[in-house]
């Protein structure tokens, strides 16, 4: 067999599976996906530290300069640590 038909052959192969492909894409039925949000209670946020620290997240590379968010992201870190509070000590 020379290269010619060897050439053939193989692109009459790729043509073949290119449209199996896209006949079995096309004929696929789409999946419907539900979507769920997830809603806050519209009375405000009930923790002021939560409130703090997504008013800070907003803020974005200026909050690292706010000392409202330094001291809010300390007690929360040391909230999650399970670090006493200046308070209790």
């Amino acid at each position: 067999m020379d290269g010619k038909t060897l050439a053939r052959i193989g692109a009459v192969a790729f043509v073949a599976v290119a449209i199996t492909a896209s006949v079995i894409e096309l004929s696929r039925k789409d999946e419907v996906t539900e979507i769920r949000t997830v809603s806050r209670p519209h009375g405000g946020d009930p923790e002021p530290l939560r409130a703090t620290l997504r008013h800070c997240r907003d803020m974005g590379e200026a909050a690292s300069r706010d000392t409202t968010c330094l001291k809010a992201w300390a007690e929360n870190r040391n909230r999650f640590l399970g670090a006493a509070s200046p308070e209790a000590r």
